[in-house]
C-alpha cells in the first residue's frame, strides 16, 4: 500500500512512497503495498511524530505558512509527506480538500509529493475532483500527479468525477489531458464506462466523453452480466445507446436473468430507445428466466405506445409469463385500458403472419437510424434532390438488409416502389416508408396527436350559439390591486390581536388579583410575538379587547375583508347580539352590502337570529334591500323556515309581493320550502293586502265613504294650573383664585424635585370571565335558541368545514 500508516495508538506512520501503476483495460489486479520499509522507532520518537503531524495540519487549516516552514526545518524529515494514523491524509491532502490553492502551491514548492494516499488510497488529485476542485486538481496534474493512480478497491480517478455538475465534467477533461485511463477497472472488473452508464440519465455528457476517448464499448460486470447498453437503455438514456451501437456494442447480449436491452428500455417506456435498437437488428421476441417478453413490461407499465411498437415488431402478444400472465392480462390486472386496448388489435393481427411485411419493416427500421451512412455510402448529389440509380439502390440493401428468407423478387419491388424515372430511385421517399408501409407502421403514427382545428360552417342564415349572459357578480376575493394596504405593506383588514395566554400558565378564573399591585403575572409569562389577524376572524371568536384596540388605531369600522365582508355582517351571521350592538355604537352602516349585495339583515335573517334582526330594523336597517338575485330579507327568513322572524318583517313593512330575478314570489319561495304555517300567514296577508286594495278602488270609483269618527275632546288646561312657580335666582359667590397666593406657587417648587412613586402595572390583563359568567352566558343562549332556532356554536352551509374524511360534522344545540 502506499501509504502506510498506523491503526493503533502510539504507532508511527510511515512516508509515502510514489504508487505503483494503474491496472490494465478489463483486467482485474491486485494492489500490492510497497517493499519500502522505514527503521524502527522507539515509542517516544512514533508519538512524537504523531504530534508533528498534527502540528502540520492545524498549520494548514490555519494558513500559517511561517510555522509550516518552522516544523519542516526543525521536525522530522519529510515531515510534509508524512500521513495521519486515523484517515491517513497528508497535508496535500488536506490542502486539496479545503479548495486552499496558495496553500497546495505552498507545499508544492516545499517537497510535498503529489501522489501521497490515505489509508483508503486516494491521492489529493482524487480527493480534489471528487469535490470538484478543478484548479486544484490542475495545479496538482502540472506537478506530475500520476493520474492513472487507483484506490484500494481498483478505482481510478475517472470514478471520482462522475458526478453531475460542470465543474466535474472540468475535472475530467483534466484528468484525460494528463493520461487518465479511460478503461480503467476496479478489483471486481467494473469499468468506469459501465459505471457512468449505470447513472447516465445524469452523466450523459460524460459517458459520450468515455466513448469518444475510446472506452471499449463492450465492457460487461462480471457480477450480473450486464452490458453497458442494457444500463443506458434502463437510464433512457437515448444519445448513449445510440453511440454504444455506433461503435459495435452488441443489442442481443443478456444478462444472467436473460434481461436484454429491449426489456429495459420496454420497462421503462422509452419508446426512442426502442426504436434505436430495433434499428440495429435488436430481437423484441427474447424471453427472460421469469418469462417476460418485452411486451410484459411495457404492459406493465401501460405504455400504449410501446406495446403496439413492439407487437408491430413480432413480439408474441399471447406469450404467457411463469405467472400463466399474457401481455394483456398484465395490462389489465394493473388498470391499463388504453395498453389493454392497443394489445387486443395485436393478438388479432399476430394470427396473420406476414413474413414480407416483418422483411419491410426491418428495412424501414434500418433506414431510419442509418440515414447518414446510406447516403454518404450511395454518394448522393444534392443538385439531384436525393436520387440515385437503381443498381446502387438494390446493391446496397442486398448488402444490409438481405438474409436467407428473402429473394431477389422482393427486393426487386421494394425498387421498383420508389422508381420515380427510368433507373432513377428517390432516397427522400424510401426514408419516409409510406411508398410500402401502411400509415399505422410509421414512426410519425406514434406519439401524441395534434388537434384539428373545427372550420367554420358555411351555411348561411344559421348564427352560432350564444352563450347565457350571467348575472353580473364580482370576482369573489378582491384583487390585491384594489386592496388598501398599510404603512408595513399588508392589507389594511390585518389587525393586531391581543395575546391570549393559555389558562394554565395563568391564575385561575375564580382567583383573579383584586389590584394589579397584588397581579404579579407578567413576571412569570413569556410575552408573545406581534400577530396580526383578519378583523373578521376576530368578530367570530368575539375578541372586544382586540377589536377596541383596533378601532382607537383607527381602523375603519365598516372595513371589508378580501370576501368584501364587514364585521358588522360577520357579527350578524354568528349571532352575538352583544357585539353587534358594540359596532352599532362605533357606528357601522346597517345598510353595507357584499359582492352579492347581502346586508347585515340578510344575513341575521339567513341564520335565523330574530333579536338582532330586530336590532338592526331599529337601527335603521332596510327590510326591503335587494340582493343581487333580487332575494329580500324576508325570503332569506323563509328559506330558514322561521315563522316569528317572517311575521317581525311583515310587521317591520316587509314587502309581500316581491319577486326575485328568476320571477318567484314570496309565496312561490314559502312553498318550495314547505313550511304550512308560513304559507298561511303569507297567504292571509296577501288577503288582506287585496281586500286593501280593492276598498281603495271602490273608494275611487264614487262609493260611499265610511263615516268621519267624532273629533276627540280637547281639555284645557288653565294657565294657573299649567305655568309653574318661578323660582328666585341663588346670587353665586365668586370663588378666589389660588393662583394669585404666594402659598400655591410655593407649593409648586419642591415638586420639580420629587420622584413619581406612582405604580405602573408591567402588563394590563383583559379581563377574563368567571366560570359563573360562562354559565350566565351559556344559559342566555338556551333562553335565545327556539326549537328551530341557532346556537352561538350552529354551523350552516356558508360556515361548515370539511375534514380529510369528507364527511361534515355538525353541532347541534345542547
Amino acid at each position: 500500500m502506499a501509504a502506510m500508516a498506523a491503526a493503533e495508538e502510539g504507532e508511527g506512520p510511515a512516508a509515502a512512497p510514489e504508487p505503483s501503476a494503474s491496472p490494465c483495460s478489463s483486467e482485474s489486479t491486485s494492489l500490492k503495498e510497497d517493499d519500502l520499509s522505514y527503521p524502527e522507532m522507539l515509542p517516544v520518537d512514533k508519538k512524537l511524530l504523531n504530534l508533528q503531524i498534527y502540528k502540520l495540519l492545524q498549520c494548514v487549516h490555519e494558513k500559517d505558512k511561517k510555522q509550516i516552514e518552522n516544523l519542516i526545518q526543525k521536525g522530522f524529515p519529510d515531515l510534509i509527506n508524512y500521513t495521519e494514523p486515523k484517515e491517513g491524509y497528508s497535508a496535500l491532502h488536506l490542502a486539496s480538500m479545503k479548495n486552499d490553492i496558495e496553500m497546495c502551491r505552498f507545499l508544492l514548492e516545499h517537497g510535498a509529493r503529489p501522489n501521497v494516499h490515505d489509508n483508503m488510497g486516494c491521492t489529493p488529485a482524487m480527493k480534489a475532483a471528487e469535490l470538484g476542485h478543478e484548479v486544484i486538481l490542475e495545479l496538482l496534474a502540472k506537478a506530475n500527479a500520476d493520474m492513472t493512480a487507483v484506490d484500494n478497491e481498483g478505482q481510478g480517478i475517472l470514478f471520482y468525477c462522475l458526478l453531475p455538475t460542470t465543474r466535474h465534467s472540468h475535472c475530467l477533461q483534466i484528468a484525460l489531458e494528463y493520461g487518465a485511463d479511460v478503461n480503467n477497472c476496479t478489483t471486481t472488473g467494473r469499468s468506469v464506462l459501465l459505471q457512468a452508464c449505470e447513472q447516465a440519465h445524469e452523466v450523459k455528457k460524460i459517458c459520450l466523453i468515455f466513448l469518444e476517448k475510446g472506452a471499449d464499448p463492450h465492457t460487461k460486470d462480471p457480477a450480473t452480466g450486464r452490458t453497458a447498453v442494457m444500463e443506458a437503455a434502463r437510464e433512457g438514456a437515448a444519445e448513449v445507446v445510440l453511440d454504444l451501437l455506433r461503435r459495435g456494442a452488441d443489442v442481443n447480449l443478456f444478462d444472467f436473468e436473460r434481461h436484454s436491452a429491449a426489456h429495459f428500455a420496454a420497462k421503462g417506456g422509452f419508446l426512442e430507445i426502442l426504436t434505436i435498437i430495433s434499428g440495429y437488428n435488436a430481437d423484441l421476441k427474447l424471453v427472460a428466466m421469469n418469462g417476460n417478453t418485452p411486451l410484459h413490461y411495457a404492459a406493465e407499465g401501460g405504455f400504449a405506445d410501446c406495446c403496439r411498437y413492439i407487437g408491430q415488431r413480432g413480439c408474441d402478444p399471447t406469450w404467457t409469463n411463469l405467472a400463466n400472465l399474457s401481455p394483456r392480462d398484465t395490462a389489465k390486472s394493473a388498470g391499463f385500458k388504453a395498453a389493454a386496448k392497443v394489445l387486443r388489435k395485436a393478438e388479432k393481427g399476430f394470427k396473420k403472419t406476414d413474413k414480407t411485411l416483418a422483411w419491410y419493416l426491418k428495412v424501414y427500421d434500418w433506414s431510419q437510424q442509418h440515414k447518414d451512412a446510406i447516403c454518404k455510402e450511395l454518394e448522393t448529389d444534392e443538385e439531384e434532390d436525393g436520387m440515385v440509380s437503381r443498381n446502387d439502390f438494390i446493391s446496397l440493401i442486398r448488402k444490409h438488409c438481405g438474409t436467407v428468407h428473402v429473394d431477389e423478387e422482393q427486393i426487386e419491388v421494394l425498387a421498383k416502389k420508389h422508381e420515380v424515372s427510368t433507373d432513377r430511385i428517390s432516397l427522400d421517399d424510401f426514408f419516409k416508408g409510406s411508398k410500402y408501409l401502411q400509415k399505422a407502421f410509421l414512426l410519425s403514427s406514434f406519439g401524441p396527436k395534434s388537434k384539428k382545428k373545427k372550420r367554420p360552417s358555411k351555411k348561411k342564415g344559421k348564427k352560432g350559439k350564444k352563450g347565457k349572459k350571467g348575472l353580473p357578480v364580482p370576482i369573489c376575493v378582491i384583487p390585491k390591486s384594489e386592496c388598501p394596504l398599510r404603512e408595513d405593506g399588508l392589507p389594511t383588514y390585518m389587525v393586531e390581536a391581543v395575546p391570549h395566554i393559555p389558562e394554565k400558565q395563568r391564575f385561575k378564573r375564580e382567583h383573579q388579583s383584586t389590584h394589579p399591585l397584588f397581579d404579579d403575572r407578567a413576571w412569570y409569562v413569556d410575552e408573545p410575538r406581534k400577530s396580526l389577524i383578519d378583523i373578521n376572524y376576530l368578530v367570530r371568536e368575539g375578541d372586544f379587547v382586540s377589536l377596541q384596540k383596533a378601532f382607537d388605531e383607527d381602523v375603519p369600522v365598516d372595513i371589508k375583508d378580501k370576501y368584501y365582508k364587514t364585521p358588522l355582517m360577520v357579527a350578524c351571521a354568528s349571532g352575538n347580539i352583544v357585539l353587534v350592538e358594540f359596532l352599532l355604537e362605533k357606528g357601522a352602516d346597517v345598510n353595507a352590502t357584499d359582492n352579492f349585495l347581502w346586508t347585515p339583515l340578510h344575513h341575521a335573517c339567513y341564520n335565523g337570529h330574530l333579536d338582532i334582526a330586530e336590532v338592526l330594523v331599529k337601527a335603521g336597517a332596510s327590510v326591503n334591500a335587494p340582493a343581487i338575485g333580487g332575494a329580500t330579507p324576508l325570503m332569506r327568513a323563509i328559506e330558514a323556515c322561521r315563522l316569528d322572524m317572517v311575521y317581525f318583517l311583515i310587521t317591520a313593512g316587509a314587502d309581500v309581493q316581491a319577486t326575485n330575478s328568476n320571477g318567484k314570489t314570496v309565496l312561490d319561495l314559502a312553498q318550495l320550502f314547505e313550511d304550512a304555517t308560513i304559507i298561511e300567514l303569507l297567504k292571509n296577508q296577501l288577503q288582506i293586502l287585496a281586500e286593501q286594495e280593492q276598498e281603495k278602488e271602490e273608494q275611487a270609483k264614487g262609493g260611499k265613504p265610511k263615516p268621519a269618527e267624532p273629533p276627540k275632546p280637547v281639555i284645557k288646561e288653565s294657565p294657573e294650573e299649567s305655568q309653574p312657580p318661578e323660582e328666585e335666582p341663588v346670587p353665586e359667590k365668586k370663588k378666589r383664585s389660588r393662583k394669585g397666593s404666594a402659598a400655591y406657587w410655593k407649593s409648586l417648587a419642591p415638586r420639580e424635585n420629587k420622584n413619581d412613586i406612582s405604580f405602573r402595572p408591567r402588563k394590563i390583563w383583559s379581563p377574563d370571565a368567571t366560570a359563573i359568567q360562562l354559565a350566565e352566558k351559556r344559559e342566555l343562549l338556551r333562553e335565545r335558541a327556539t326549537l328551530v332556532g341557532h346556537m352561538e356554536d350552529f354551523t350552516t352551509l356558508f360556515n361548515r368545514k370539511f375534514e380529510a374524511g369528507g364527511s361534515c360534522h355538525h353541532r347541534l344545540p345542547q
